[in-house]
């Protein structure tokens, strides 16, 4: 019988809070045998002690394990929503890492455990949720609008989100999240740089990305975990909004009432977002527009009143790199969008070679930008054309053809044809992964005057097809 148990349960023990510091055990069992981990999260700065704040950082990681055993179970009381949150979460990122890590073959779960026959049941969390006690736990906040937390990844989106926040006149707070994995080596030039010159920058330490790895460590379907410049991770999907729930002290701290994440235009179209009956997300779904309006519910509802969303919805990678690169080129010199940055003569470059480096190269000399800026080497830009060819990038289909279109016109003798789909240029706007109301009204204005003068106009995708709206529509809706 088809099974993906690795656990008799996970228990997560009530975490402690300290002024700067807040842990809390995770408990696995192994076919009786426990093991122990302390996720930790340390703050430079003293923070508010609230317990909600405190359980909900601490249970966000376990979302991503309720395909892999019958119980979790929280040491503590609980509330009602936050339960409901949790068992939302884990029902999707179920769904999600089934079809994309687990049907879908990544080289991460041994064959002995990859369905041959697929359906819908197999994609169902097997996990209870229990806490020690159902709760109402209360808390109020009035968020003041006009400030706005970024999470600074290191990448071209939320460096251009926090660009684009700042000009246009909001209070912004570069948020940095430090996992202890790799991630933080992509983020540590952006830091260093904002430290020294964005006195609202705040960062969080946490070691989540052992946690992760100590229980995918223990999972008997997985082999190659280690396996070094993976582009994906083994098993988990679910992240984002640990990183989010990790500065809930801060945001009450400084009555910070956005919070966005950079998270770009994806094209939905030729994409059925069903596999063998079970609808998913390809991977993405604490990046989509579903998730980010969700998360905004939610926390209207939790009392909180935060709005989480994405300035950089609308707009496709290209012009991304393209506003960041012309109207914000300090910030531009910052970004390291690579899987597998190293070391060089004192500071981190990119790898040159791998899947986010190639596209970047692309988007880059489709735009005519130097790719030298940021660390890219000539060898990287003369091998880039062999990479493509061998599929080595993951853009979408137009936004790559229209770029090998760019950059043939700017360079004869690259050797890829491309083809022009103008929309790729324009800002884009459908029912599934762009609404028109992503972007709150009183800032929408401001950002689309700057998102204007490098874009080509607005498109709204109508039955597979994309139509020209005015912008008045792009404003306030077809």
């Amino acid at each position: 019988m088809f099974s993906l148990k690795c656990f008799d349960y996970i228990i997560i023990e009530k975490p402690k809070i300290e002024s700067r510091r807040i842990s809390a055990f995770y408990i696995i069992s192994i076919d009786g045998e426990e093991k122990k981990f302390k996720l930790i999260h340390h703050y430079p700065e003293r923070i508010p002690k609230i317990d909600l704040f405190a359980k909900l950082m601490t249970i966000t990681p376990a979302i991503n394990y309720g395909l892999f055993t019958p119980l979790i179970y929280f040491d503590f009381p609980l509330d009602e929503r936050d339960i409901q949150f949790f068992r939302d979460m884990m029902e999707i990122t179920a769904r999600d890492i089934f079809v994309n890590r687990i049907a879908k073959k990544t080289g991460f779960v041994k064959e002995e455990f990859i369905p041959k026959e697929i359906t819908p049941k197999m994609a169902e969390p097997m996990a209870q949720i229990k806490a020690e006690e159902v709760i109402h736990e209360d808390i109020k906040f009035e968020p003041d609008y006009k400030k706005c937390a970024v999470m600074l990844s290191g990448g071209k989106e939320s460096l251009l989100t926090y660009g684009l926040m700042k000009e246009i006149g909001c209070e912004v707070y570069p948020f940095f999240f430090n996992e202890s994995g790799g991630h933080w080596k992509v983020a540590l030039t952006a830091y260093k740089w904002f430290i020294n010159n964005e006195p609202n920058t705040r960062k969080v330490w946490s070691n989540v990305d052992r946690l992760y790895n100590f229980i995918e460590s223990s999972m008997r379907i997985l082999k190659n975990i280690r396996k070094p410049k993976a582009e994906v991770y083994p098993i988990r999907l679910f992240f984002f909004e640990h990183y989010v729930f990790s500065f809930l002290p801060l945001i009450y701290k400084y009555n910070i009432g956005n919070i966005l994440l950079g998270n770009e235009y994806d094209d939905p179209r030729g994409l059925s977002y069903e596999f063998h009956g079970i609808s998913h997300f390809y991977a993405v779904f604490d990046q989509s527009q579903y998730f980010d309006k969700y998360m905004t519910r939610w926390f209207e509802e939790r009392g909180l009143k935060v709005r989480q969303w994405s300035v950089v919805r609308p707009l496709s990678g290209l012009i991304v790199e393209r506003i960041l690169y012309t109207r914000y080129p300090t910030l531009f010199r910052l970004q390291r969008s690579c899987h597998s940055v190293h070391k060089e003569n004192g500071e981190y470059v990119p790898c040159g070679t791998c899947f986010k480096c190639n596209g970047i190269l692309t988007f880059l000399l489709a735009n005519g930008i130097d790719p030298t800026l940021i660390k890219y080497k000539p060898k990287h830009v003369d091998t880039l054309p062999e990479r493509i060819k061998e599929g080595k990038i993951r853009l979408d289909k137009d936004e790559l053809e229209h770029s090998l279109y760019l950059i043939k016109q700017k360079n004869p003798n690259f050797p890829i044809e491309g083809k022009p789909h103008w929309h790729v240029e324009m800002l884009h706007f459908d029912d599934r992964n762009s609404h028109f109301d992503n972007i709150p009204e009183e800032f929408r204005e401001a950002i689309y005057t700057i998102f204007e003068k490098y874009t080509k106009g607005y498109v709204y995708l109508k039955d597979e097809r994309w139509i020209r709206i005015s912008r008045e529509e792009a404003l306030y809706g077809v």
